[in-house]
């Protein structure tokens, strides 16, 4: 198998349906559901969903994926082989904050879920949204955008600036 040396790009794994800017959700593992709920290769097929929830729940007793800053990536702990034939980014974002265990204790309302189909891209796409966001005005941008398209331009934009 040959490596591929080109990086994720995050905003080609976005789409308008896999956003959702106004999530309704409380707590930890509803919020998990709510963000699932947005895949739309899982809506008819109920036991790749569990699954996933399952893997994803799991992954948040054995330490937290908010990462500070008001940001979660929730992610299963291993890649998810079968379950997705593509890597699968879903962002959601609240409005006042889930209370969700990182670090800082600030509540997490920006929310990037990923699933992807091998170690390698889950690694990749993990790495890539860290350094990302580790920009506050990236971060500003996302609080403050008003469609998915936005979103998706914000995501792109920074990710151009990253490019070396």
């Amino acid at each position: 198998m040959m490596k591929v040396n080109h990086s994720v790009v995050l905003s080609e794994l976005l789409s308008p349906v896999t956003i959702t800017l106004n999530l309704r959700s409380t707590d930890r593992d509803s919020v998990l559901d709510e963000l699932v709920s947005r895949i739309p290769e899982l809506a008819k097929q109920p036991a790749e969903r569990e699954t996933l929830l399952r893997a994803l729940r799991e992954r948040e007793k054995l330490h937290s994926t908010g990462i500070g800053d008001g940001i979660a990536l929730p992610h299963a702990r291993n890649g998810l082989v079968g379950l997705v034939n593509h890597s699968i980014v879903v962002f959601g974002r609240h409005a006042t904050g889930i209370p969700y265990g990182a670090i800082d204790n600030v509540p997490a309302r920006l929310f990037f879920l990923l699933i992807a189909p091998t170690v390698t891209e889950h690694l990749a796409i993990l790495a890539r949204l860290s350094r990302i966001l580790r920009d506050s005005k990236v971060r500003q941008k996302l609080l403050a955008a008003d469609d998915p398209d936005q979103v998706v331009a914000i995501i792109r934009e920074a990710e151009g600036r990253r490019e070396t």
